[in-house]
């Protein structure tokens, strides 16, 4: 994956591969992402903090519809609503005491389909426990960065 500026705000990231099971397997994706106009943008693509929570969404819809499959639960309807508030301040540098991200996150899970309460309740455990994007937004993990200069 690599992410290119393309001036402004915006940057667009290729995708042109990726790894599983040892094997190599190529793909030929873009997105496009910018920032709205009140940040210096032009507004035409996603922002950055709503390209992540698509992300996290589009993990956990591919998961619950995974593990409703699992279960053997036909899913008649899926959706996922996630909202937060970033306090600009920090994000700005304006005010060291004020996080440059997400104090929390939440979502709501809405699913219509023929399983049980019961069903329903452990695909969504099942979700919970091991989505990687809601387990990587959710969690601490380790994030190595390096800087080259040219």
């Amino acid at each position: 994956m690599l992410t290119t500026w393309q001036g402004g705000t915006r940057s667009d990231t290729h995708i042109s591969f990726y790894e599983a099971g040892g094997q190599r397997i190529d793909k030929d994706f873009t997105i496009r992402v910018d920032e709205p106009l009140e940040l210096g943008g032009t507004n035409q693509f996603a922002n950055p903090q709503e390209t992540l929570l698509a992300a996290l969404n589009a993990c956990m819809t591919a998961h619950y519809s995974i593990a409703a499959a699992m279960h053997g639960v036909r899913l008649e309807k899926l959706t996922i609503e996630t909202q937060g508030d970033i306090d600009l301040r920090g994000f700005l540098g304006i005010d060291a005491d004020v996080k440059p991200g997400y104090d929390g996150l939440s979502y709501r899970v809405t699913m219509k389909g023929d399983g049980t309460p019961e069903q329903f309740q452990e695909i969504h455990d099942t979700v919970t426990r091991l989505s990687p994007n809601r387990f990587n937004v959710a969690t601490a993990i380790a994030l190595n960065g390096e800087l080259v200069i040219e």
